[in-house]
């Protein structure tokens, strides 16, 4: 390596401390957290053509090649070099269940060992991929698996990214379909892990990424007013999806500590703003719990609040953990709830629960098996 691609390199690594100078290492920097333009100072700075640079961006974000050793358009000496600089560290499949309806859920390891978890959900008309944001969730939602988790990190982009990549080839290999769509619905709050969660998309949206187009993706926020409003001022192009499950603040109180300081007119406001800058579609997903929230009373108030911007509501069935004692309300209340809406002009879908009995589905995720994981 010539001296100043040594002391560019350097400059873009971290040196541990270290009592002998004769055996300081080389602390290996994550390639795909250097930018294009970075990539490009140090290919000049190593004396390489920029279009190097492009190369190595290509293989990472529209190839989704981890090793650097199978960039086989790049020259040997200078894979050399930038595998004695750099590392990619991919996210990996720890375990894998698949449910009697086809469905499937992937324990995935983390560079660091830590864990989360994302779903194939096959149907007839799509291949759906379910991710993680966070790692654990800092909000606790009470009818939530994750929400009785503690939140240990936020995902980077890279790593979202990944697991988008490893269940659509899961998708090709079981069912010999690509993903259709990808839903942000796994662990965490992708709102309290904005910037990283909104680098995702990008890659995957980016043509010089995977090149998907934004309105096959959706963002499901528990609420954060400011964070929705901020979506609205960076002009998403994507699908939002608010977890609302009851149009009454003492409810939600109860089950969604979040919405003490998120209140039911703060999110209204919100949703105003985010549509009026975005004309984005948005969902309310409402869980129907037994005798909690599941009366024509509580239809009514959720018919008013769909009155604000125009939505969709996805009545989910509830599925049960074992830290709660929410119950799913029976199929004829169910039925008569979404009527109430219908019959007011609401565009309403009623989801089936999917994975149930691997504990995939809404609401379930949650890392159960760690030293099974583990082993």
């Amino acid at each position: 390596m010539c001296e100043l691609c040594s002391s560019k390199a350097a400059a873009m690594v971290k040196m541990p401390p270290s009592n002998h100078s004769h055996s300081v290492a080389v602390v290996k920097k994550d390639l795909r957290k250097i930018t294009l333009s970075d990539l490009q100072a140090f290919m000049a700075a190593c004396g390489q053509p920029a279009f190097r640079a492009k190369q190595i961006h290509e293989w990472l974000w529209k190839k989704s090649v981890t090793d650097i050793a199978a960039m086989t358009n790049l020259p040997l000496s200078l894979r050399e070099q930038l595998a004695a600089q750099f590392e990619v560290r991919p996210v990996s499949i720890a375990q894998q269940q698949t449910s009697h309806d086809g469905t499937i859920k992937l324990g995935l390891r983390l560079h660091d060992q830590h864990l989360v978890e994302g779903v194939l959900i096959p149907t007839e008309t799509r291949m759906t991929a379910c991710v993680s944001s966070q790692v654990g969730c800092s909000l606790t939602c009470k009818f939530c698996a994750t929400g009785y988790m503690e939140r240990v990190r936020n995902l980077d982009a890279a790593e979202i990214y990944d697991q988008v990549v490893i269940i659509d080839r899961l998708a090709k290999q079981r069912y010999q379909k690509p993903l259709t769509n990808i839903v942000y619905m796994g662990m965490g709050e992708p709102l309290l892990n904005y910037a990283n969660v909104l680098e995702s998309i990008r890659l995957i949206t980016s043509p010089a990424g995977l090149g998907w187009s934004p309105k096959r993706i959706t963002v499901s926020t528990a609420g954060i007013a400011k964070m929705i409003r901020k979506l609205g001022d960076d002009k998403v192009k994507f699908n939002l999806a608010l977890s609302l499950h009851a149009a009454n603040d003492q409810k939600r109180n109860q089950i969604m500590p979040i919405n003490e300081s998120n209140s039911l007119v703060a999110l209204r406001d919100a949703l105003k703003y985010f549509y009026a800058q975005t004309k984005g579609e948005i969902t309310f997903e409402y869980i129907v719990f037994y005798k909690f929230n599941d009366t024509l009373q509580d239809a009514e108030e959720l018919y008013r609040f769909t009155k604000h911007v125009p939505v969709k509501v996805n009545i989910i069935e509830y599925n049960p953990i074992s830290e709660a004692q929410y119950a799913n309300t029976d199929p004829a209340t169910l039925d008569k709830f979404a009527a109430y809406l219908a019959e007011r002009g609401v565009v309403v879908n009623i989801r089936r629960s999917r994975g149930k009995d691997i504990d995939a589905a809404c609401g379930q995720l949650a890392i159960r098996n760690q030293s099974q994981l583990e082993a």
